[in-house]
C-alpha cells in the first residue's frame, strides 16, 4: 500500500512538470470561408498562445520566399507569405496572429492537414481545416466577369518589349556572336593572306633518306632468297628510277637503260657515278627480258651497287654553327692580312 502511495504521488508530481509545458503553448486554424470559387484568394489564420519566454516558428512557412509561396496537399494548395501581429496579453502571455493566403487552382475538397508550431523542447499541432473549392462554370460564348485584365507595369523599359523566346534562346545569341567575329578575323586574314587558315608546311623527306628506307624495306622481304628474282629487280630498279628523278630532275622512269646512261653521261655531278647505275641496269634487263635467272652474288653485287651509288650523291648540308666560326675565322685572316700589309 505504501508503495503505490510513492508511484502515484511520483506520477502527481510529473504530471504537474508536463501540464504547464503543454498548455504553455496553443494552436488554432480557422479559414474565412470554407467554400471558395477555383482561383480565388482565401485567408488562413493561424492563432499562437503563448507563453512570453516560449518561442518557436512554423517550419512550413520557412521555405516562403518574399512574394512567393510554399504548396502542400500534392502541390494543389499554395500558401502565401504570412502577416504576423503580435499582441500581449496579461499574465505575461502573448497571441500572435498569423494572416496567410490560400489559393487552389482545382476545384474539390481539401482538408488541411495540422500546422505544427515547433519551439525549442517540444512541437504543437493546430487543428485540421476544411475547404470546398467550386469550379469555375464558363460557356463558351460567356464573357469573363469579375477579373481584371492584365496591365502593363507602369515603368516599362526596353527589355520589356522584347518577346520571351529572344530570353530562352540566349545561347542562340552567343553562337551568333562567335560566329560574327570569327567570320571578321578570317575575312581580314584571308585578305592578306589570300588562305583563311595557314598551316605550317611539312618538310619534306630528303631524296637519299627515302631511297635507302625502301632499300631496307626491299632486303627485309627476301624476294630472291624465295627464288623471285624478277620481282626483287623491279623493285630495285623503281627505287633506284624514282631516285633519279627526286634528286637529279632525270625522268628516269619513262627511259629506256641507254637513254638513263646517256643522261648520266651529260650531268658532270653525276658522270663518275653511273657505273653504279650500269652495273645494276644491265643485270635487270637480263633478268627481266632474256629471263637469266642471276646468282646470289650478282643480287646481293646489285642491292650494294644502288646503296653505293645513293649514298655517295648524297647532299652535304653545312652546319650553321660550322659555318659561322669558318665565316668568323676567314674575316679574322683577311683582317690580320691586311694589317700585314700595313
Amino acid at each position: 500500500m505504501q508503495s503505490f502511495r510513492k508511484y502515484l504521488a511520483f506520477a502527481l508530481v510529473a504530471l504537474a512538470f508536463v501540464m504547464p509545458a503543454v498548455a504553455s503553448v496553443k494552436v488554432t486554424a480557422s479559414l474565412d470561408s470554407a467554400k471558395i470559387m477555383m482561383g480565388r484568394i482565401d485567408t488562413l489564420r493561424l492563432i499562437v498562445d503563448r507563453e512570453a519566454a516560449v518561442q518557436g516558428v512554423f517550419p512550413i512557412f520557412n521555405k516562403v520566399a518574399p512574394g512567393g509561396y510554399v504548396t502542400m496537399l500534392n502541390d494543389t494548395v499554395e500558401l502565401g507569405a504570412p502577416v504576423i501581429d503580435t499582441v500581449k496579453q496579461d499574465g505575461g502571455r502573448i497571441i500572435e496572429r498569423l494572416r496567410v493566403p490560400v489559393q487552389v487552382f482545382d476545384s474539390g475538397f481539401y482538408r488541411l492537414p495540422p500546422f505544427v508550431y515547433l519551439t525549442s523542447s517540444d512541437s504543437v499541432g493546430s487543428n485540421e481545416v476544411e475547404l470546398t473549392v467550386v469550379p469555375v462554370k464558363v460557356g463558351e460564348n460567356d464573357a469573363i466577369s469579375d477579373y481584371r485584365d492584365i496591365s502593363d507595369p507602369s515603368d516599362r523599359s526596353f527589355w520589356d518589349w522584347m518577346p520571351d523566346w529572344l530570353y530562352e534562346l540566349w545561347w542562340m545569341w552567343l553562337l551568333l556572336i562567335v560566329a560574327v567575329v570569327a567570320a571578321v578575323y578570317f575575312g581580314r586574314k584571308y585578305r592578306k593572306t589570300g588562305k583563311f587558315i595557314t598551316l605550317p608546311e611539312r618538310p619534306q623527306p630528303k631524296p637519299w633518306t627515302v631511297a635507302l628506307e625502301r632499300l631496307e624495306r626491299l632486303k627485309a622481304k627476301q624476294l630472291w632468297e624465295n627464288g623471285m628474282e624478277k620481282e626483287y629487280f623491279t623493285e630495285l630498279t623503281d627505287i633506284l628510277r624514282d631516285y633519279l628523278q627526286a634528286r637529279f630532275g632525270i625522268n628516269a622512269m619513262e627511259m629506256t637503260s641507254r637513254q638513263i646512261m646517256q643522261t648520266l653521261a651529260d650531268q658532270s655531278d653525276v658522270r663518275e657515278k653511273r657505273a653504279y647505275v650500269r652495273k645494276i641496269l644491265d643485270v635487270a634487263d637480263f633478268v627481266k627480258f632474256a629471263k637469266v635467272r642471276p646468282l646470289p652474288a650478282d643480287n646481293v653485287e646489285a642491292f650494294d651497287n644502288a646503296m653505293n651509288f645513293i649514298k655517295e650523291t648524297v647532299v652535304m648540308e653545312p652546319d650553321p654553327k660550322v659555318e659561322g666560326n669558318a665565316t668568323s675565322e676567314e674575316g679574322a685572316a683577311l683582317s690580320a692580312g691586311k694589317g700585314g700589309e700595313r
